[in-house]
């Protein structure tokens, strides 16, 4: 699998899974900005907190995102237009340099999902380490171009798309240059039922391109998809996270809660150590009851030399801390054996204490 880098944090086989905290608009909740922003700080903290690599926002705007007479979108359930939901939601360009000197400061990665050319370029001029493409942008082939062109890593979103449409946006973004890119398994539902996740695709998205697959889960459960995905392979996990699932917002109500994105960066990782390597052998850990419980061949009764071995005399057992005999494999050998000097009862059998001929 071809490995990418993000800042510090290598992405790929047997690196450890690389996880977005996304806050997306979830910094809007009321119309003061000066609060919102301070919301956008603690979103930071929060994501910080939990330990996960990176926080994520979205730049875009009204004009270069929706037509004006687009109407209510059905799934966010309110008669307000896209249009002027959208132009609500809008991340100040001046916010980009202080919410990345703040990531900074916390040791987190700033990332932000930019809907067209100019947000890519204001980004660009912050020095973010990575461009998220969101799901609706991989038809958009200038924005692709554009990005691409930049020359950092691009992780694509597929909700909605299928093959060949991934193939064609890969082939875009490679096409300028770039062959940096990660692509996310993705459902295109706010939130998405777990039904609707499709993790099953994840090996064959990896089988099929041989670069770094993720999941953007947009479920509301905090655990199920995210540590299937890591189990199937997935190397990027990207959640939306808020404080409050009640706040005003398209995007709170399907968002997890602090305490869960710590659980879920914290099960992702022990997850990732129980999942181990995929070579099967003796570990350290196990040794001391793999000679404290593998079984020997012992003697359960008093074996006179030039005695028959049977059933009754012999028996494989556990040998807890005493002297091993021979392996259980050679049981069926050695009866009907004779023994070939006085054996006490509860001795190991040895190879030296039977006969090779009767």
């Amino acid at each position: 699998m071809k490995k990418i880098k993000i800042g510090s944090k290598v992405i790929g086989e047997n690196s450890p899974c690389f996880i977005i905290a996304e806050a997306g608009s979830n910094w809007r909740y009321c119309s003061d900005m000066a609060k919102n922003f301070r919301h956008a700080l603690k979103l930071i903290d929060i994501a910080a907190d939990a330990k996960a690599d990176a926080v994520k926002f979205q730049l875009y705007q009204a004009k270069k995102l929706y037509v004006r007479d687009a109407g209510s979108a059905d799934y966010i359930g309110k008669k307000k237009s896209i249009y002027q939901i959208i132009k609500e939601m809008e991340l100040p360009y001046e916010w980009l340099p202080r919410l990345k000197e703040y990531c900074d400061k916390k040791r987190i990665i700033f990332l932000c999902t930019p809907f067209d050319e100019e947000s890519a370029d204001r980004l660009e001029k912050i020095g973010i380490p990575a461009y998220k493409a969101a799901s609706y942008t991989i038809t958009y082939v200038p924005l692709l171009r554009y990005i691409a062109k930049k020359g950092k890593p691009i992780i694509l979103s597929t909700g909605a798309s299928n093959i060949k449409e991934i193939k064609e946006a890969i082939g875009c973004i490679k096409n300028e240059g770039n062959s940096q890119i990660a692509i996310m398994q993705c459902t295109a539902k706010y939130p998405a039922p777990l039904e609707t996740i499709n993790l099953k695709v994840i090996p064959k998205l990896i089988k099929e391109f041989g670069i770094p697959i993720g999941l953007s889960d947009h479920s509301r459960e905090p655990l199920i998809a995210p540590l299937g995905a890591v189990a199937l392979g997935a190397r990027i996990i990207e959640k939306h996270f808020t404080t409050d699932n009640r706040l005003n917002g398209p995007d709170h109500s399907f968002a997890i809660l602090p305490d869960e994105l710590i659980e879920m960066v914290d099960s992702i990782r022990k997850l990732e150590k129980a999942l181990g390597k995929e070579n099967k052998k003796l570990q350290e850990e196990e040794k001391e009851l793999h000679n404290f419980a593998r079984r020997s061949i012992y003697s359960i009764k008093e074996i006179k030399k030039g005695e028959k071995l049977t059933i009754k005399n012999i028996a494989a057992l556990r040998p807890g801390k005493a002297k091993k005999g021979l392996e259980p494999k050679f049981f069926d050998a050695i009866l009907g054996k004779k023994a070939k000097r006085d054996i006490k009862s509860g001795k190991e059998i040895l190879k030296g204490d039977v006969l090779d001929k009767d």
